[in-house]
């Protein structure tokens, strides 16, 4: 029994190993490739309009190869993350139902999806009003700003990321409605405590300014009533499959006791 054990501990181990590797493979493969993409996005993101009128400067003698590398990393990360969450699922999935397995199987491109719209819901509509905001300001005060290209470049991380990650909620909502860890109605109940929760992130993400603040608060509040409708879609395909599940097990009890 023991023995048996062991084997199927090893056995576990072994997937988890493979499936890293061909996690870390992918990264690496896409890093490659960021290497190549980095200096187009770079001169793309320098050319656009929200850019146009900063005279972006190194301060430092490494800051353009950081810049560099920063973008290589990160486009590498991007592009591998499919590939990383297949690997996560083909490791769970032989414990989950075959219809569980299919659903599962769907958060992979909705949630590679959704970070790409965060991104672009970001920088096409938040980030502008915010680059915008701050030269107003420095106008104001009658400020001549001199910006560092790696000052610059990990502000607009700072902006965007977040939203590719906030993005993510409906996916990771329906993830633990199908676990049973959340349910439609305990996110009704602290709707209110969401809510101020979302005006807090809000307030710490975006400058002290009301657009901009709005431009946040009301996308995070939609994603939250979203995601308790996927979550109380959720929930009955959860309890159907449940209730599936037991009828199965009492025909196949009652046919191992018919047999007897």
């Amino acid at each position: 029994m023991t023995t048996e054990k062991n084997m199927s501990l090893y056995g576990h181990i072994g997937e988890l190993r493979k499936r890293i590797m061909w996690a870390i493979l992918a990264f690496f493969v896409f890093l490659i490739a960021g290497f190549f993409l980095a200096k187009p996005v770079i001169v793309y993101l320098q050319s656009d309009p929200i850019a146009k009128n900063i005279q972006m400067n190194a301060f430092h003698l490494t800051d353009p190869l950081n810049v560099y590398m920063t973008f290589a990393f990160f486009i590498g990360l991007v592009l591998s993350a499919p590939v990383v969450l297949y690997q996560l699922w083909a490791f769970i999935s032989p414990g989950l139902y075959e219809n569980e397995r299919k659903v599962t199987l769907m958060y992979i491109p909705i949630a590679f999806v959704l970070f790409l719209t965060g991104l672009a819901f970001a920088y096409f509509i938040l980030f502008p009003f915010v680059v915008s905001f701050m030269g107003n300001v420095a106008e104001a005060l009658s400020v001549e700003g001199e910006y560092g290209i790696q000052e610059y470049f990990s502000f607009l991380f700072n902006i965007t990321l977040p939203f590719g990650l906030l993005f993510q909620f409906p996916v990771l909502i329906m993830f633990l409605t199908r676990l049973g860890i959340v349910t439609p109605d305990l996110l009704k109940s602290i709707r209110k405590v969401a809510y101020f929760g979302i005006l807090v992130v809000a307030g710490l993400i975006t400058p002290p300014e009301l657009l901009s603040h709005l431009m946040v608060t009301f996308p995070l509040i939609l994603l939250y009533e979203i995601s308790i409708i996927i979550s109380r879609t959720a929930y009955k395909k959860r309890m159907k499959a449940e209730v599936e599940a037991l009828i199965k097990e009492r025909e196949a009890e009652a046919e191992s006791a018919f047999h007897d």
